[in-house]
């Protein structure tokens, strides 16, 4: 081989090697590309599957109330306790994410309220996502509100509930005691069934004395009602009734929280933790679907939660405006493992486009991406609406 073959071999070698390395490159760029994208996509559709399933179940076993007048006691303060121990209200600030400004933020936070669904707008530790509460039991439980029938023999460790008949009722019963004009409703357990009265005392998982409103006095007056909200028999997974709620903490992780301890009551899992459900979550909003009075059942228009009149606080008092809102959508925006060298991202992202209230003003909200170098990363935004079917039918609706 002459030395010009050689030159040339050479060169034909070296631009052959210098073109599989970049194809290589390229190749394995595109493949952490599509990675991130699938994990974003993965992530996406557990946390949707999560937020849609609780969502679909808001007010199950107690919206829908046989009691005239009542339905299921929207609005009234929740009181739990167990073992002496008041979970609510809460007498300490909640765990993050939900610590800082959640219904207030620090100790004591303003007390949540029975509701299918609430919004905290921006109330997340991140203070741009919102709070997603979702409050259901069982409806093959719930939806058959008992009056009380009489006053009963009770005590401070023992209370007897006397019904008209028991039917339908077990042992482990998780039950909501109520009255009308009464702002107190205590959430409490059966811990024994006879024909015509049920009995709660302090050896089961939720017993609730109550401060303000104390259980004697409820379950001494013909007034009072009883609704059954599930069962949570001991050791059995506490999936029966679901008080929770969602937010999004300063480490780009959506969180849950069990604000009835189930886990940690029934199964004796740690308690008052938030637990992480999907990572590389930035940012999650959300917005209320109403109807109107003329048409209870059929959506009329979307509602920000900032918008007058439905903020939290406003939500939990009024029974009228809850038993308005009939769908829920949620926006969620998802980040992508992979960071790359070049910028790949706007500076900020869009959700609620072309979404207006029913004065007509824009709902669509700027989702500012979060770090010195968001760019360089991939997002993608999903929006879902989640149609609330208790509400629906509590409303008039098929």
């Amino acid at each position: 081989m002459t030395m010009i073959e050689l030159l040339v071999a050479m060169a034909i070698g070296v631009t052959v090697t210098l073109a599989v390395s970049t194809l290589l490159v390229a190749s394995e760029n595109q493949k952490r590309i599509t990675t991130s994208t699938n994990d974003a996509d993965q992530t996406v559709v557990f946390t949707f599957s999560e937020i849609d399933r609780a969502l679909r179940a808001a007010g199950s076993g107690f919206v829908q109330s046989n009691y005239s007048g009542s339905q299921g006691m929207l609005g009234c303060r929740l009181n739990m306790a167990s073992g002496g121990v008041q979970y609510m209200p809460r007498t300490t600030a909640y765990p993050a994410p939900f610590s800082t400004n959640f219904l207030g933020g620090g100790a004591p936070p303003t007390a949540l309220r029975l509701a299918p669904v609430l919004i905290g707008a921006n109330q997340s530790d991140n203070s741009a996502s919102d709070v997603l509460v979702v409050m259901a039991g069982s409806g093959s439980a719930g939806g058959v509100t008992r009056a009380v029938y009489g006053a009963g023999t009770n005590t401070n460790a023992n209370i007897q509930v006397i019904l008209e008949n028991t039917v339908g009722f077990n042992q482990y019963d998780v039950v909501l005691v109520s009255q009308n004009g009464v702002t107190d409703c205590l959430i409490e357990e059966v811990n024994a069934v006879q024909p015509t009265s049920l009995t709660m005392n302090t050896n089961l998982s939720y017993y609730t004395p109550g401060t303000t409103t104390t259980l004697n006095s409820l379950a001494s007056s013909t007034a009072s009602v009883i609704t059954p909200l599930g069962n949570e028999s001991p050791g059995s997974s506490p999936n029966n009734v679901q008080f929770q709620m969602f937010g999004v903490g300063t480490d780009n992780t959506l969180y849950s929280y069990d604000f009835m301890q189930n886990a940690h009551l029934v199964l004796g899992a740690p308690g008052d933790v938030a637990q992480p459900i999907a990572d590389q979550v930035i940012q999650m909003n959300a917005l209320y679907g109403v109807a109107l009075p003329a048409t209870p059942a059929v959506f009329d228009h979307w509602v920000s939660p900032s918008d007058a009149g439905y903020d939290i606080i406003s939500v939990m008092n009024s029974a009228t405006t809850q038993a308005s809102i009939v769908a829920v959508r949620v926006a969620i925006v998802v980040r992508g493992e992979y960071f790359d060298k070049n910028a790949v991202s706007p500076t900020s992202l869009t959700i609620f486009s072309g979404l207006v209230n029913a004065a007509g003003n824009q709902l669509q909200k700027t989702v500012t991406l979060p770090g010195p170098n968001a760019q360089h990363y991939r997002y993608r935004v999903y929006e879902f609406t989640v149609p609330l079917r208790d509400m629906i039918v509590l409303a008039g609706g098929p």
